[in-house]
């Protein structure tokens, strides 16, 4: 009878629990499991990437080769803006650095002028200027100069010119990269050249953006400016203890003798050596 109450004692505090099970078997938490978050939920950081805006007429190939050659873990993407676009995109925040023709606002970019290019006097093809290598503004008085930011830019601009309406002046950079048919360009001894400059964000600086201006500039990967060049220092390990362990006694120091020691002392009389004093 006694064994009949137990069970039926047991039985009846087992109502109540899930599945009747103990109470060890019961969750503690009352959260549903859309309160969860899981962790593909959470954004994962994006890999860093080195994002370079250029004008035409710049050709970064060569740094883009040895960027790739020294920081393979970190890709590099280059795309080409037309006029002003480079240096608004640094500021928009769609390009870390950018290659661009000065002159340009410079607040909030930090600016390292690079190289300047040569001007050029573009015509249309089978004029006069086409029988020199390079000709003279001076000479040039009477023709027609057309606004290349007028006419959109140098791409229309050269098409323009290709029609006869006129001629215009263009970095040769420029000039070669669009290579407009039936225009023709000759070195002009005395226009003006123009520069171009790399630039970025002066708030934004770190070593990615050290390394590439290292490369720009010419440091080779040992360079001791390069970022990627420095070693990593290491702590050395102490030296063992060579005194027999921490409990032996250090040697007096060795004092140098003060003077020479009496070669009479200790000998008997006559011991001297005879000879001329």
């Amino acid at each position: 009878m006694a064994g009949f109450m137990d069970w039926e004692f047991a039985e009846v505090m087992l109502q109540g629990y899930p599945g009747g099970g103990y109470c060890e078997d019961v969750p503690s938490t009352t959260s549903s499991p859309d309160d969860a978050v899981s962790a593909g939920d959470i954004p994962a950081e994006a890999p860093r990437e080195l994002r370079i805006a250029y004008v035409p007429g710049v050709t970064p190939g060569k740094w883009i080769r040895r960027w790739e050659e020294r920081m393979p873990h970190i890709p590099l993407h280059a795309e080409m803006h037309d006029g002003g676009g480079p240096a608004e995109a640094v500021r928009g925040g769609s390009a870390d650095m950018a290659f661009v023709r000065l002159p340009i606002g410079r607040e909030g970019l930090s600016v390292i002028p690079l190289y300047e290019e040569q001007a050029v006097v573009v015509a249309p093809k089978g004029h006069e200027i086409s029988v020199f290598e390079e000709v003279a503004l001076a000479d040039l008085d009477q023709e027609s100069f057309l606004d290349v930011a007028a006419l959109g830019g140098p791409e229309p601009a050269l098409q323009v010119v290709a029609s006869g309406a006129g001629l215009v002046i263009l970095p040769m950079s420029v000039a070669r990269h669009f290579n407009v048919k039936d225009t023709v360009a000759r070195r002009a001894t005395d226009a003006p050249g123009t520069e171009i400059a790399l630039v970025w964000a002066t708030d934004s600086t770190d070593e990615v953006l050290e390394e590439f201006i290292g490369i720009v500039r010419g440091r080779t990967a040992q360079s001791s400016r390069q970022p990627s060049a420095q070693p990593v220092k290491e702590k050395k390990a102490p030296k063992p203890d060579r005194r027999g362990g921490s409990g032996a006694k250090k040697s007096a120091p060795k004092v140098a003798q003060r003077y020479a020691p009496n070669p009479d002392k200790g000998r008997g009389k006559g011991s001297r050596k005879k000879g001329k004093r």
